[in-house]
């Protein structure tokens, strides 16, 4: 498949996990490092299709700057594939931990998979909830599925939330649906709220800013599949350096800011919903 082909389709894929829809991205754009114009074109059109994704921002940023987009392109593959963040989560959860979670979080599924002395409720977000469930329970994880009326209930009956991001900017983190209302019961409550950020999901302020704006064409925020939680309801972030408080977050983007992002793209009424966030992805 020609290399214009691929990103067509990589632009257009539904329902891959988020690692593994960027790694595919970045396997696409190797092919392109020689034309300049079309792998500004084929950035253009990831982040376009896509801008509800963190590492979609931190992958097209990293090739258009860098003087061997090629060698960048891997090197963004091999970080994705080796990010520690979920090992991190499951050293750091508390033992025997109540948790919620909603849907299937990529990046926190697999800490989940790891501890077997947690009890976990999982908010049946975008409906994926029924698959981790199961998936938890033959692992031999004590897992029971949430109807999304029951997120007060369970939120206010628990020992910590635990979300994952799809990005990170100044300020505030995207979410899928619920995590904001999951979030503001737990403040209410006095029940800790613990974020996720994985490889590539904290970007800098432009490129954050940029996002968002991408996110609201979409319409009405309440039919969204994605939300944004203030950072202020956050008690604890964990990453691929560790774990840490959220004001000590911006310190941890390595994503540099590529002006060619921010040139006549992104019509209203082009974007698509949001990517499966986590069963095809998790390993």
């Amino acid at each position: 498949m020609h290399p214009i082909e691929r990103l067509r389709y990589v632009a257009r894929a539904e329902g891959a996990g988020v690692s593994a829809l960027v790694e595919a991205a970045a396997r696409a754009l190797v092919g392109l490092d020689d034309d300049h114009a079309a792998l500004v074109t084929g950035c253009r059109q990831l982040v376009d299709r896509h801008p509800e994704v963190g590492p979609m921002w931190w992958l097209t940023s990293r090739v258009l700057c860098a003087d061997d987009p090629a060698r960048e392109a891997w090197e963004v593959t091999q970080a994705l594939e080796a990010d520690p963040t979920s090992e991190v989560l499951s050293r750091e959860l508390p033992e025997e931990a109540v948790t919620v979670v909603l849907g299937w979080p990529e990046v926190a599924a697999g800490a989940l998979h790891r501890r077997g002395d947690l009890r976990v409720r999982v908010i049946d977000a975008l409906g994926e909830a029924s698959q981790l469930v199961d998936s938890l329970a033959r692992v031999g994880v004590d897992a029971v599925e949430v109807p999304e009326s029951g997120v007060g209930a369970a939120v206010a009956d628990t020992d910590l939330v635990l979300l994952d991001a799809l990005a990170v900017g100044p300020g505030g983190a995207l979410v899928p649906a619920g995590g904001r209302a999951a979030a503001a019961v737990a403040r209410h409550a006095g029940r800790a709220v613990w974020l996720t950020a994985g490889q590539g999901r904290v970007l800098p302020g432009r490129l954050w800013d940029a996002l968002v704006g991408r996110i609201e064409v979409r319409g009405e925020g309440w039919d969204a599949d994605e939300e944004i939680v203030p950072l202020d309801l956050v008690d604890v972030v964990v990453g691929p350096w560790g774990r840490g408080a959220p004001a000590e977050l911006m310190a941890h983007t390595d994503c540099p800011i590529a002006a060619e992002l921010f040139k006549g793209v992104f019509a209203p009424g082009t974007h698509r919903r949001a990517v499966g966030r986590g069963r095809r992805g998790w390993r």
